[in-house]
């Protein structure tokens, strides 16, 4: 990749991100300092759970016998979402706002289906007749 490709989007995405920010604030005044602090505190909540909740959702999918790699894409992208709110900026919460809202995030995972051996046992069975309380061995207490 051509280097004079990647400085100039690494001096243009900070650029468009203050325009956005000044062009919105010129529309609606100081709700979007407000949305900046609100965006920044969530993603710090958001990177604070996940960091929490990392390591039972890794062991919750080994056990029930799913692949660990859905729980590592989960919070990689929960991750990814935090860190992208805390970077100030309109088109850095926009993307964080799609990586949240992806499905599959919030989706239930599937139940898990029977195994073959489920507890039945298949037989058949009759009734003994009930001993009394004669045939019993007698106990001296």
């Amino acid at each position: 990749m051509y280097p004079w490709l990647i400085f100039f989007v690494l001096i243009a995405f900070p650029v468009a991100e203050a325009f956005s920010i000044m062009w919105l604030a010129g529309h609606i005044g100081w709700w979007v300092l407000a949305w900046l602090a609100a965006a920044f505190f969530g993603g710090i909540a958001l990177i604070r759970f996940e960091r929490i909740a990392f390591a039972p959702r890794m062991l919750f999918s080994m056990q029930r016998g799913d692949s660990p790699f859905r729980a590592l894409f989960a919070s990689t992208r929960l991750f990814v979402a935090g860190g992208l709110l805390v970077f100030p900026g309109l088109i850095t919460d926009a993307m964080a706002l799609a990586l949240l809202l992806y499905p599959g995030t919030w989706r239930r995972p599937p139940m898990a289906r029977p195994a073959a051996n489920d507890g039945i046992i298949e037989g058949e069975f009759r009734r003994e007749p009930e001993a009394s309380s004669e045939n019993l061995p007698r106990r001296d207490i």
